[in-house]
């Protein structure tokens, strides 16, 4: 089961902190010098920046003054975002600003490139030049939306505090001027064009008018009381339908009347006509008879039929009834004389109707004509009429001054500049100067081909870092170990000796050999400390310098002026004890090259250095080799593949990771015994190489600072 340290992020993020700060710890003074020569550049620079001043002027737009807008639709629609973009640029034209060069006289203004032409250029025109100022001048301004509201904002940047504001005003003040101008020059030129436009319209009304009246009388049509007009025909018609409709229902009525009474008098019930019982004449008659038919039956009672009262009442009832059936009589005839003279007058009006009938269908094409020619008439009114209202409303906008904006807050000479804001530039050219500089050494640090850390060496090498030494500055580190042995630098190489020697229990070798890629790595200062280290911990230790080319041992370390080495040696000019001469330090004597060799013969290419290494391990526990650098030399690699341990010495950030790798590659393809790597000259600040340095500060106790 794989167990997932949970603070690993947290690590990763201090491991980049840490390595941000040791970039930075060890270019600092590269950081700083940026730094402050960028400021230094900005601030010259800022001081030499002309000032700018600007003032300010604000507007604000107010359609409903404007004489033109009819309703408070046509203003409100003028306060929407583009017609107040459109005043924006009415304000940066060209011709305002023209208007604002000519009323302030800056034609000759230096500022605006007014004045006097270079030497060998013709003097412009006087319109070419004003453009040119305007042109200019517009360049200095600046016209903006004060955010959501109704206010323009008119800001002028000049070199004058003075300047600036009397501009800015003026821009404004042309810009309500030139607005109102336009307003009325518009307003009178409109109720001119209205003028003449009704005068040619009252012309056609007069003439549509006479020809209205003049066929309307050809076609004897005539206008009525509610201003409608129709043929005499037409106005017949409608009161003789009326009285057509009357008498033909008062015939229909009369006839009804006639056949029920003709009915009822076959039948012989002439009282059940209505006529009949409703006539005076008749109920007048009916009570004399009904009085002497009372009486008549009183006489009968009392006298009997022959007495002559009863014959007297008898032939007054007879005549009565002769009465009642005489006036019944005549009223059937009037019911049939009124039905007659019904249906005659029906008959009457029903033929004057036709007649009319037949003269309105020919006054139908006429009746047509003349609406059409009263419509084109009543056209010409209504547009008479509308012109008239727009030439009221024009000559009132003619006589009205009143512009659609208003200044709310004159611009007054600023009491500082606008431009530069010094404070801020300042600021900015220090944090420009620390960007460039943080820039350069994070260049610097990329092209640093270089390792840095344990895992890339591991990685790379396939063997373990066994220290990290410490850059020490001074003539000769390696005295450190004798003289501070409880320094950081001389802990470090402790910790080598105990990763090459090993623990106890395991075989130690004796043979320890310590190269590099590249000269100049530090190498024999590490190989001389190591020797050190080995002697002042009772090993029996004998360093000797390999390197013939160099010889750089012998600048490090107390030696005879007149001493023999290693080159005679392998001549077979000395003995091995010659050669052998002491340190200095108890338990570390040396094999010295007292003098550079240079030569073509191969001196480790025979049996003589098997043979010395083998009498040196039977008189020391170990022996320091110093071997040449591996890349460019061959003496180096016979040398390693001769000793029981190699150590591939490598110069923290500087060595090429591509010479590194290649050193370790061909130490093992030849056999050597490459048990470890060593970085020097590490930043003892560094935490790159790990736990090496990681809680260096915690154990700034233990140790003795160089």
């Amino acid at each position: 089961m794989k167990v997932v340290n949970a603070a690993e992020p947290e690590t990763r993020l201090s491991d980049v902190i840490r390595t941000v700060r040791d970039v930075i710890r060890r270019r600092i003074l590269i950081l700083l010098g940026i730094t402050a020569v960028v400021a230094a550049i900005g601030i010259i620079l800022t001081l030499r920046i002309t000032p700018v001043y600007q003032g300010v002027t604000r507007i604000q737009i107010d359609p409903s003054r404007n004489p033109l807008a009819r309703t408070a639709n046509d203003a409100q629609a003028q306060l929407a975002s583009e017609a107040i973009e459109t005043e924006v640029s009415v304000i940066r034209s060209l011709d305002l600003a023209r208007v604002v060069v000519k009323r302030l006289n800056l034609l000759n203004d230096p500022e605006f490139s007014g004045g006097p032409p270079p030497e060998g250029k013709p003097a412009l025109s006087p319109a070419a030049k004003l453009d040119v100022v305007a042109r200019s001048v517009n360049s200095h301004l600046d016209v903006a939306r004060d955010r959501l509201t109704y206010i323009m904002a008119i800001r002028f940047n000049s070199e004058s505090a003075d300047k600036a504001a009397r501009i800015a005003n003026a821009f404004a003040t042309g810009y309500l001027d030139t607005k109102v101008g336009n307003k009325i020059g518009t307003a009178e030129r409109q109720t001119t064009w209205y003028q003449k436009r009704m005068d040619e319209l009252a012309a056609e009304i007069r003439v549509a008018d006479e020809k209205v009246a003049q066929y309307q009388a050809q076609a004897g049509i005539v206008r009525g009381a509610s201003n409608q007009t129709g043929t005499i025909v037409d106005q017949q018609v409608a009161p003789l339908s009326l009285q057509l409709a009357s008498a033909e229902s008062f015939a229909a009525e009369a006839r009804s009347k006639e056949q029920s009474a003709k009915q009822q008098v076959r039948r012989g019930a002439l009282d059940s006509i209505s006529d009949v019982r409703q006539s005076a004449t008749i109920q007048d008659l009916r009570s004399k008879r009904a009085s002497l038919s009372q009486t008549l039956e009183d006489v009968r009672g009392r006298y009997g039929e022959r007495h002559p009262d009863f014959i007297k009442v008898r032939d007054q009832v007879a005549g009565i009834d002769a009465e009642l059936s005489k006036e019944m009589g005549r009223v059937v005839r009037s019911l049939d004389a009124d039905a007659g003279a019904a249906d005659a007058r029906a008959a009457s009006l029903r033929q004057s109707m036709t007649q009319l009938e037949q003269k309105q269908a020919g006054n139908a094409r006429a009746s047509v004509i003349a609406a059409s020619l009263q419509r084109d008439a009543d056209g010409k009114h209504d547009a008479y009429e509308k012109m008239s209202q727009m030439a009221l409303e024009s000559r009132q906008a003619a006589q009205n001054s009143i512009a659609q904006a208003q200044i709310i807050d004159n611009a007054e000479p600023p009491q500082s500049p606008s431009w530069p804001n010094r404070p801020l530039l300042f600021l900015l050219s220090l944090i420009a100067g620390f960007g460039v500089g943080i820039a350069v050494i994070v260049t610097q640090e990329m092209l640093v081909t270089g390792m840095r850390s344990i895992d890339e060496v591991e990685s790379e090498l396939g063997v373990p870092l066994i220290a990290a030494i410490p850059n020490i500055r001074q003539d000769h580190p390696a005295d450190i170990v004798v003289d501070k042995p409880t320094s950081q630098y001389s802990e470090a190489l402790r910790n080598a000796r105990a990763s090459l020697l090993g623990v106890r229990g395991q075989p130690r070798p004796k043979i320890i050999a310590l190269t590099s890629a590249l000269p100049g790595e530090g190498k024999t200062t590490t190989a001389l400390a190591l020797a050190r280290v080995m002697a002042m911990n009772g090993d029996r230790t004998i360093i000797v310098d390999a390197d013939v080319r160099r010889a750089q041992l012998r600048m490090i370390t107390q030696t005879k002026a007149d001493g023999v080495g290693l080159v005679e040696l392998l001549h077979g000019d000395v003995t091995l004890d010659e050669a052998i001469e002491p340190s200095g330090l108890q338990n570390l004597d040396q094999i010295i090259i007292h003098k550079p060799f240079f030569s073509s013969e191969n001196l480790f290419g025979n049996d003589l250095m098997p043979k010395i290494l083998e009498q040196l391990s039977e008189r020391y526990d170990t022996i320091i080799l110093d071997l040449p650098p591996l890349v460019g030399l061959a003496d180096g690699r016979f040398l390693a593949a001769l000793a029981d341990a190699v150590a591939l010495v490598i110069r923290w950030n500087n060595t090429p990771k591509h010479a590194v790798t290649s050193a370790a590659a061909w130490l093992k393809s030849d056999g050597a015994n490459l048990v470890g790597s060593m970085f020097t000259m590490v930043d003892t600040s560094s935490q790159a190489v790990g736990s090496y340095y990681y809680y260096s500060k915690q154990y700034s106790e233990y140790y003795q600072e160089a």
